[in-house]
């Protein structure tokens, strides 16, 4: 597990790639790492979300 300062870190390279325009695909930290998570968690930031269906009661 990463320290916190490397947590914070792996966020913010995230955001950035995610800004770039970079793909997924680009994060540095192997899928078994706490780190990768963080990583996507800061890419996922700079993404849209998807429009939600109206739900019909």
């Amino acid at each position: 597990m990463g320290t916190r300062e490397d947590i914070v870190k792996a966020i913010t390279a995230g955001r950035e790639a995610g800004q770039r325009g970079d793909a997924p695909t680009t994060c540095p930290y192997p899928s078994t790492s706490t780190l990768r998570t963080a990583w996507i968690r800061g890419y996922a930031q700079t993404r849209p979300l998807s429009a939600q269906p109206d739900r019909a009661e």
